[in-house]
């Protein structure tokens, strides 16, 4: 049986992977596409850069919540993870080293970017959490092992957001303070669920610095 989301499409912009100096993989939300996030590559474009966004089986990475329990998002949770660790896989076989890959989404896809440096901590070019936060069952505690050594982190959401509580953003960013990530964390009152100028001004700045 195949695995959800095995072989659902990619779809890139930018320059060329083979002719990139780094790579950016974005993550759509849920109920959208890959080509919706594939967008932003206009606003966070550089020279040099190839953008990658993996569509989701039927458009949702995961069923439920990020605050649900985590078995109730399986195995969906676990395939989208392993569908990123491929992607970065063949990111560093093209010759990207890892501080040169960043990874970032919006919603559900920033949630999943996040679960995945979580579980698999490097010091990644930086983490674009665009209204998001790591997924793990609401109240349950959470320790996170390794070290990101000071990647940088940018963690953006409304204060009254429908789908992401201002406690999990709170956590996420405190989680990967404690793996040694430089986070930039923003809390915009009343913002919809949506990304704004600012986010991708801050964005563009984290980006900038790494490359």
């Amino acid at each position: 049986m195949t695995m959800p989301h095995a072989t659902s499409p990619v779809y890139t912009a930018g320059a060329k992977l083979e002719d990139a100096s780094a790579a950016m993989i974005l993550v759509h939300g849920r109920g959208a596409s890959a080509q919706d996030i594939l967008s932003l590559s206009a606003p966070l474009n550089f020279p040099g850069v190839a953008y990658i966004a993996p569509q989701a089986e039927g458009s949702i990475w995961y069923p439920n919540r990020l605050i649900a329990p985590v078995e109730s998002n399986e195995p969906y949770l676990s395939a989208a993870i392993a569908k990123i660790d491929g992607l970065i896989k063949h990111i560093e076989a093209s010759g990207i080293p890892v501080e040169k890959i960043f990874i970032g989404g919006f919603s559900q896809g920033a949630s999943l970017s996040t679960e995945y440096v979580i579980r698999n901590p490097r010091s990644y070019g930086g983490l674009l959490i665009f209204s998001g936060g790591y997924i793990w069952q609401s109240g349950k505690p959470r320790e996170a092992v390794g070290n990101v050594a000071a990647m940088p982190v940018f963690n953006g959401c409304s204060n009254v957001d429908p789908f992401i509580p201002l406690e999990r953003v709170k956590e996420t960013t405190a989680l990967l303070t404690s793996l040694g990530a430089d986070v930039t964390e923003r809390v915009y009152p009343n913002m919809d669920h949506t990304i704004i100028d600012d986010e991708l001004e801050l964005a563009r700045d984290l980006i900038a610095k790494r490359l």
